[in-house]
């Protein structure tokens, strides 16, 4: 569960630039809801997914996520139990590794990584096991380079 509590976020704070991006913003997910955010140009939806991963701190309240407080985690910290998926499908790979290296970073993200082997035999099968059901047959192209993707393929 992810309980949003009265968080606000002011930018530029005490000069002629000052935003009041977030004021006040409360409310409550139950894990496996499906949510939309919506409002117009300016109005706070990125500033929110923001704040809630982590990219900054924000001024006042606070993010709980299983009942555990995560407001004063830093993104990386947060990274480990929140992931995003960003509109534009460029955003968040490596176009000139493979599919399965993007999957491995992917995999990683958050933890603490080694300099061992990027992308084993058994995480190669683990990932064909993975993309197997989006039937869009990524298992058969786990070498390839993700780049040469479509973008709702990078998105799935």
């Amino acid at each position: 569960m992810l309980k949003i509590n009265n968080i606000q976020k002011t930018f530029n704070q005490g000069t002629v630039n000052q935003v009041y991006a977030l004021q006040g913003v409360s409310f409550t997910l139950e894990e496996g809801s499906f949510v939309c955010v919506l409002g117009t140009n300016g109005s706070g939806k990125s500033t929110l997914l923001n704040a809630v991963a982590g990219s900054f701190s924000v001024d006042e309240g606070t993010i709980v996520l299983d009942g555990v407080n995560i407001t004063g985690w830093p993104e990386h910290k947060r990274a480990r139990y929140i992931g995003r998926v960003f509109q534009n499908p460029l955003s968040g790979t490596a176009p000139n590794m493979t599919i399965g290296e993007n999957l491995s970073l992917a995999m990683k993200r958050g933890k603490s990584r080694g300099l061992g082997r990027g992308l084993s035999n058994k995480m190669k099968e683990e990932f064909s096991q993975m993309v197997r059901p989006l039937n869009m047959d990524l298992e058969e192209r786990l070498d390839n380079p993700i780049g040469k993707l479509s973008g709702g393929q990078r998105q799935a």
